[in-house]
């Protein structure tokens, strides 16, 4: 078997689908960063075990699951309280666990959600497979903090899981989405001016034989394009197929272009004030 660990604040709206998700799981967690509504009660309503800590960023947060948490396997699921667990993915998590407790070639697992708008999944939108290392050996993982997420460390080792979870990323309404990626805005371009590659080594990555790679050198390549909005929206509306999502892929590319503008707005700003 294998464990779970969920991250919340203020979840109570959500919670309950995600750990309903996860029937069968015999060791689930939830570490919570100070809600004020009912996201404990609803948890432990759930059977869930509760935890506290204040939350500084993701990498820190996940990385205090590792180091303080009482699992009780060392094979750990990172779950938020807007994905679901599907029965597909439950068991294939189920057999790798019980294959590497036995004889443990890596450190963790990629996984790639299914993200859903206004109830439909948007593959385009969100050029899926975009890859998360979220299946970890709690004793050996450990995450980096990269812009508004987190990554994995260097050094370690990954396999590639075939099943996937979901991420209904309209679970909340779109105003809460903005809110939130207005101030995923700012900690991403601190972290681009923070340690931003050269933009020859980016280029030269868009043509490794690693698709995260390519993708990861094209977020950082899009710092030095001007109309950033703009570009966006046509990246992925238009060139990688999101007008094939329908009406909530219309939406959902808007919406990215939106973020590409607070973005670049916290950009300026940083830039403006490193110069004073």
């Amino acid at each position: 078997m294998f464990s779970v660990v969920i991250l919340t604040l203020n979840e109570e709206a959500n919670l309950p689908a995600c750990l309903a998700s996860l029937a069968g799981v015999d060791d689930v967690h939830v570490l919570d960063s100070g809600s004020t509504d009912r996201t404990a009660e609803v948890a432990r309503a759930a059977g869930a075990r509760i935890a506290t800590n204040p939350f500084a960023n993701f990498a820190q947060q996940r990385n205090h699951a590792h180091d303080h948490l009482p699992f009780r396997h060392p094979w750990v699921f990172h779950l938020d309280a807007d994905e679901r667990m599907t029965p597909p993915l439950l068991a294939e998590l189920r057999e790798v666990a019980a294959a590497q407790t036995a004889a443990r070639d890596v450190d963790g697992h990629w996984v790639a959600p299914r993200m859903l708008w206004q109830g439909r999944w948007v593959p385009r939108c969100t050029d899926f497979p975009a890859w998360q290392a979220r299946f970890c050996h709690a004793p050996t993982f450990r995450f980096v903090e990269k812009g508004h997420g987190q990554r994995e460390a260097p050094g370690l080792h990954l396999g590639y899981l075939k099943n996937n979870y979901s991420h209904d990323m309209s679970a909340s309404g779109e105003a809460a989405w903005l809110e939130k990626h207005r101030r995923y805005a700012r900690r991403e371009a601190e972290a681009w001016l923070a340690s931003a590659p050269p933009a020859a080594d980016s280029v030269r990555t868009l043509f490794s034989a690693d698709a995260l790679a390519r993708r990861r050198a094209l977020k950082s390549l899009s710092y030095h394009l001007p109309a950033r909005p703009f570009a966006r929206f046509v990246y992925q509306y238009l060139l990688r197929g999101g007008f094939r999502d329908g009406a909530p892929g219309l939406r959902y590319c808007r919406l990215l272009a939106r973020y590409e503008g607070f973005a670049a707005a916290e950009l300026r700003a940083l830039r403006r004030a490193r110069a004073v």
